[in-house]
């Protein structure tokens, strides 16, 4: 099994060097705007080897690109337009079947971008040198670097890890380059006799996650904290954004940048908390994809304060990427984690199976079943749920020896086979 992790690794430059790496980033970034927009007048195409022939002598000789670099670029754009018309595809698809009635306009202008971000390719582009050195790719050729990094990132390295292409990344607010590398680490292949665990992770606003093992073993991660720190935010920028001022924009940038790395540590922290507490487990989340155009509305100008302030926790939940955080640790910790149909996990009672949106009533904290009366926490009845289609996964993993870490059935077959599994009468919620 091979596993991909992404390096970070802090470049210590002199004033010189830095002069070459702002030089080359900012080229590369000109170079994908022309890119782009060259894109866009053919006919907004997807397609590598069409962009690449119109714009590569103009990436050689206007923007000082190598021959590598060049052909990054050409790749990127095509990626990006590719990306875009796959959105595009499943907007109108979304808007069909009635899932939203916004239409997609990532298409109308071509893409722009901003951020003074290159991509380098091994051994093309950047190699390793002895003494914990870096040699990479400017517009004047390369240039030696120290780096300095996670102690399990840097082993990694010292130890041969397979290299992929690596990111060249400029952090605005330090005046700091970095060095995103992706290391492809070899991990012993998974069997469904090293995840003897089963648990299903719900997560949600008012709990970050609930998580319940197959021995009734529960976790309960409250986000108050976590939501009071963001209301802080919201509070501050409101009112530098009242004072209009220059320093006032300077600071809501870096308010920005705070923001989202304290919620991308606290999902780091969230994710380790979750492996640790259950061992060589096999993880069920929820499959969560195209929940916001099903869940979310426009904000109006006569919506309520309170209504307001729903929206925007929404628009702020980051659960995607704590599945991500936690699908990444699973195995580097022994743990595997996979996706699982969403339907109905807290409408649907785990004694008797019975569905209903009344099974919660007024949407509230408790679930109570109308057929069998089962009441508990409806977070918890979720969770287990959620575990309770894990083991669907496990067992069609031991059957086959084939690991599914997505759905790839349809619901009516998993509600098929669900149906065979009830916990105990006896099992306390």
């Amino acid at each position: 099994m091979k596993l991909t992790v992404t390096a970070k690794l802090k470049l210590r430059h002199t004033p010189e060097q830095k002069q070459a790496l702002d030089a080359v980033t900012l080229a590369y970034r000109d170079a994908l705007n022309f890119t782009s927009e060259a894109a866009f007048k053919l006919e907004k195409t997807s397609s590598a080897p069409k962009i690449h022939k119109e714009v590569y002598p103009v990436l050689r000789e206007r923007f000082g690109l190598g021959a590598q670099l060049a052909c990054t670029v050409s790749r990127q754009v095509a990626a990006t337009y590719k990306t875009q018309w796959t959105k595009l595809r499943q907007n109108l698809v979304a808007q069909e079947t009635g899932r939203t009635k916004r239409r997609y306009r990532g298409l109308d202008v071509a893409p722009t971008f901003v951020s003074r971000t290159l991509e380098y390719q091994y051994q093309r582009d950047y190699s390793w040198k002895k003494g914990q050195q870096v040699s990479v790719g400017t517009l004047d050729g390369r240039i030696v670097l120290d780096y300095e990094g996670y102690q399990k990132h840097l082993k990694f390295i010292a130890e041969g890890a397979e290299m992929g292409a690596a990111k060249l990344y400029h952090q605005k607010s330090k005046k700091q380059y970095y060095l995103l590398v992706a290391l492809n680490i070899e991990l012993p292949d998974p069997q469904p006799t090293d995840h003897p665990n089963i648990v299903g992770v719900d997560v949600g606003q008012r709990y970050h996650f609930v998580a319940t093992n197959n021995h009734n073993q529960t976790m309960f991660q409250a986000g108050g904290q976590a939501r009071q720190y963001k209301d802080r935010f919201v509070r501050a920028r409101k009112s530098l954004q009242r004072k209009g001022t220059r320093s006032a924009t300077r600071r809501l940038v870096l308010l920005s940048g705070r923001e989202r790395r304290f919620i991308a540590d606290q999902n780091h922290t969230l994710a380790k908390k979750l492996l640790t507490r259950f061992p060589q487990s096999l993880i069920g989340l929820e499959d969560l994809a195209h929940i916001r155009e099903r869940t979310e509305g426009r904000s109006t100008p006569a919506a309520s304060p309170q209504a307001k302030s729903a929206q925007r926790r929404r628009s702020q939940w980051s659960f995607q990427e704590l599945h991500a955080f936690i699908a990444y640790k699973a195995p580097l910790m022994g743990s595997m984690a996979v996706k699982i149909h969403a339907n109905h996990t807290s409408q649907a009672c785990p004694k008797c199976g019975h569905v209903s949106k009344a099974n919660r009533p007024k949407a509230g904290l408790m679930f109570i079943c109308e057929v069998c009366g089962k009441q508990g926490h409806s977070d918890l009845v979720a969770a287990r749920n959620i575990n309770l289609r894990t083991l669907l996964v496990r067992q069609d993993w031991m059957s086959t020896g084939a690991l599914s870490v997505r759905p790839d059935v349809s619901y009516n077959e998993v509600k098929a086979a669900y149906a065979e599994l009830r916990w105990s009468a006896d099992t306390s919620l």
